[in-house]
């Protein structure tokens, strides 16, 4: 089940709204908010739920473990159960993630012919496990207690605002909440308006760019030129952060009316002035957890320049793999991991004039505006492999967005005007300049003026009812990070 679905938005969250608020007491609402978030998870995956779960329990009985073990002194077994846990979730994320694709490159070697698994990867498995997985290393850090009740552990891990795309929560943000919150009106009102400009940026942007983004990405690469290259490539860069934050939006939103507070996930990454600044406003739960989990542990910044530009690639190639199992995903991280590198060496060269976003900076109009050029490219090329299915699809692309301009011919201009014509409706191009626009902190501006921000009590049931009409109309309505 989706949020942008009319299964969702008319049946499920309405039921589950109204029953929280009659249902008396934390713990009756925390069964109820359990029964629905299998319910959820079960209506798209109704066999790899027993996956969810039993991840869940083993996570419960690991971090009970450890507390056990840490409470009697026995340090090295806690550091034990600790290993055996984290290779435990990683193991399942190899084998449901990754081990057709470990086959399919073994058999690419001459005389090897091993039969993939065909096992089907759960939607969501990422999220889930790397969520289960930080409890267990809080547990042991001593960053939170280990839960007594294996029920809150399971809402924790399974809870339906953020179990198949985030943001990932770690369980000391909302350990409180779990068994302590209230569901003010002003909350829940907060939360219908974050829901609804959420549902708005998916329904009414991403869905709209997806089409042009995917009729060019799937065409053949004979159709397919300089002006189709840059207009997919805009477009994805577009709908992924559309989607993506999309997504969040509603899981914020739909974790206020239930009393949770769920950090935020996005902060305008298309205003970056360099490849560090993006990564600090991008998807900010999962740079978060690898800056926690592998990035510190592994020295972080504290053994030398080049030992923190060999923990940055480590965590960047881990980035790339997390996100899919294949090479356009390592290729990915690897590209962005070099960039940080590469920033790592160039960035003290630009002295009190470096990018604007930097600590301690005082940026240069200059400098900021070249940073920011230089980030935007940067990022769309990464995503243009990103996107793409092969590694040979994405060097053709970047190819033809920077070098077609010398290589295009009556034909490729003919076949590109052929493929780009259909698409470029006058409603399409409102949709891009519109979504431009919005990943641009202009919100935020609008919001500061009183006059307008009220005006977000009439907007918000339009956008609501324009999004529902769409819906009911048939409209196309993908969601990309089920593909992680």
């Amino acid at each position: 089940m989706v949020f942008s679905s009319l299964t969702f938005l008319c049946v499920f969250l309405p039921v589950i709204l109204i029953l929280d608020r009659v249902l008396p007491g934390v713990r009756t609402r925390n069964v109820l908010l359990l029964i629905a978030s299998i319910v959820f998870y079960a209506y798209g995956e109704p066999v790899c739920v027993f996956l969810m779960l039993g991840s869940c329990v083993l996570n419960y009985v690991w971090a009970v473990l450890i507390a056990k073990c840490r409470d009697k002194g026995k340090t090295g077994l806690s550091k034990l159960v600790l290993a055996v846990a984290v290779l435990q979730n990683l193991g399942v994320l190899g084998v449901y993630k990754y081990a057709d694709f470990a086959i399919r490159t073994v058999n690419i070697i001459p005389g090897v012919g091993i039969q993939p698994t065909g096992i089907v990867m759960p939607i969501g498995i990422s999220f889930f496990t790397f969520q289960a997985m930080s409890y267990v290393i809080d547990v042991y850090r001593g960053d939170c207690k280990a839960q007594k009740n294996p029920f809150n552990v399971m809402l924790y891990v399974s809870f339906f605002p953020q179990l198949v795309a985030g943001p990932i929560v770690k369980y000391h943000d909302i350990e409180l909440e779990i068994t302590n919150r209230k569901e003010t009106p002003e909350e829940t009102a907060k939360g219908i308006r974050r829901f609804i400009c959420g549902l708005a940026k998916k329904v009414l942007i991403a869905n709209y760019v997806a089409v042009i983004a995917d009729a060019l990405f799937d065409a053949p690469q004979t159709q397919i030129g300089v002006l189709s290259a840059w207009t997919g490539a805009v477009a994805y860069m577009l709908q992924i952060y559309f989607d993506f934050s999309a997504y969040s939006d509603m899981a914020v939103g739909l974790g206020l009316m239930f009393g949770f507070h769920f950090k935020e996930n996005f902060n305008y990454p298309y205003i970056s002035t360099s490849i560090r600044e993006f990564w600090r406003r991008w998807h900010i739960s999962l740079s978060t957890w690898f800056k926690e989990y592998l990035y510190i542990p592994l020295g972080g910044n504290r053994k030398g320049k080049s030992r923190t530009v060999v923990n940055k690639f480590i965590v960047f190639l881990a980035t790339g793999i997390w996100h899919g199992a294949n090479w356009t995903f390592i290729f990915w991280g690897l590209y962005h991991g070099l960039l940080q590198m590469i920033e790592e060496y160039v960035r003290p060269l630009f002295g009190k004039g470096k990018p604007a976003g930097e600590k301690n900076s005082k940026p240069n109009p200059l400098l900021s505006a070249l940073g920011h050029v230089y980030a935007v490219l940067a990022v769309m090329v990464g995503f243009v492999f990103f996107r793409a299915d092969t590694l040979a699809q994405g060097f053709f692309w970047v190819k033809e967005m920077f070098a077609g301009w010398f290589m295009s011919t009556p034909e490729i201009a003919a076949a590109n005007s052929q493929l780009l014509l259909p698409l470029m409706t006058p409603l399409n191009i409102v949709v891009i300049v519109f979504a431009i626009l919005l990943s641009t902190p202009v919100k935020v501006k609008l919001q500061d003026n009183k006059a307008l921000s009220k005006l977000s009590w009439v907007v918000t049931p339009v956008l609501l009812v324009l999004c529902i009409l769409n819906l009911a109309g048939g409209s196309y309505n993908p969601f990309i990070y089920f593909r992680f």
